[in-house]
């Protein structure tokens, strides 16, 4: 299972995840990413990775859950 880390004293809101995925990511007017989920389905994953990889300020990371 994936799991989207966001390090907010990082971004600065230039709304890229946004643009990328819609679905999991908000970012208001004045201020930095909100999350709509931490975990997206596996069917948003390439849309999740193109978020990470063009955030400009690399505040987003996706990470492997495994499962125990």
């Amino acid at each position: 299972m994936m799991r989207i880390e966001v390090d907010r004293d990082l971004c600065q809101g230039h709304a890229m995840c946004e643009l990328e995925a819609p679905d999991v990511f908000a970012v208001p007017r004045k201020g930095t990413v909100e999350l709509l989920t931490e975990t997206p389905p596996a069917d948003l994953r390439p849309d999740v990775e193109r978020a990470v990889r063009y955030c400009p300020t690399q505040a987003l990371r996706l990470v492997e859950d495994r499962p125990s």
